[in-house]
């Protein structure tokens, strides 16, 4: 059981406080009956809630997928600069989404926003052994002796990278694989092997690959699958299932 307004709350239709107002109004019913007070508590698994006869749809929680374009800074707001909150929905923003990790404000790629803190927690640890995998345009060619250097878990000035591993691509590419999100640790890496970076995209998160056809500064959901393949890798395959079928 829950309380209503919380609910309501975090369908997006309304803020907490709103929903006292709109259940003074008469706007709200459960199960086809007006609501007799914001904080009644309801079944979130079986109640049909309306607001001005419109049926919400609770999601105990929400999974986005994000293609962060360059430009634009991975924070919840910024009075000055677009943040990644600005590209999705007015409704999403109020239920308290977040980005898990960061990605720099010239780096694009694969981001993951949800507001289901245990598993952006664990997404996140070096315990659950999450690789992520980004593409990078250097200067020079990444050779043989910097992928050694990867692999040995390389010393940067305040910290020791756990070992990672460095794909070699050709003339000025390469792919790299870490398990740890670092500030800038993707590029300090390669400036410390004198391959300063030009160009930095995320590819994949775990699981989690970026749409070959999600363009730049676009969204979606993540299938229940997903969701599910999240999950596991973060050792919550019993957790409660955040996708209602």
């Amino acid at each position: 059981m829950e309380r209503l307004d919380k609910l309501i709350a975090a369908c997006g239709a309304a803020s907490r406080r709103e929903v006292k107002t709109l259940v003074k109004q008469g706007r709200v019913c459960v199960d086809g009956i007006f609501a007799a007070a914001a904080d009644m508590k309801v079944d979130e698994n079986t109640a049909v809630i309306t607001v001005d006869g419109v049926a919400l749809k609770y999601e105990k929680f929400i999974y986005v997928l994000l293609h962060k374009p360059a430009g634009v800074l991975t924070a919840t707001e910024d009075k000055r600069q677009a943040t990644v909150l600005d590209l999705l929905p007015e409704e999403y923003r109020k239920r308290g989404i977040a980005p898990v990790g960061r990605l720099d404000k010239d780096t694009e790629g694969l981001l993951l926003l949800t507001d289901d803190g245990e598993l952006a927690h664990r997404f996140l640890s070096p315990k659950y052994h999450v690789d992520k995998v980004y593409y990078a345009r250097v200067e020079g060619t990444p050779d043989e002796a910097d992928q050694a250097a990867f692999a040995a878990g390389m010393a940067l000035s305040d910290f020791t990278c756990l070992p990672a591993e460095l794909t070699l691509l050709g003339e000025g590419e390469c792919l790299v694989t870490v398990r740890e999100g670092k500030f800038h640790q993707v590029k300090r890496m390669l400036a410390s092997r004198g391959k300063p970076v030009t160009y930095l995209k995320r590819l994949s998160m775990g699981p989690l690959q970026l749409d070959e056809d999600l363009e730049a500064g676009k969204w979606r959901l993540l299938e229940s699958e997903e969701v599910l393949a999240l999950q596991t890798v973060c050792g919550l395959a019993s957790y409660d299932k955040a996708v209602k079928k």
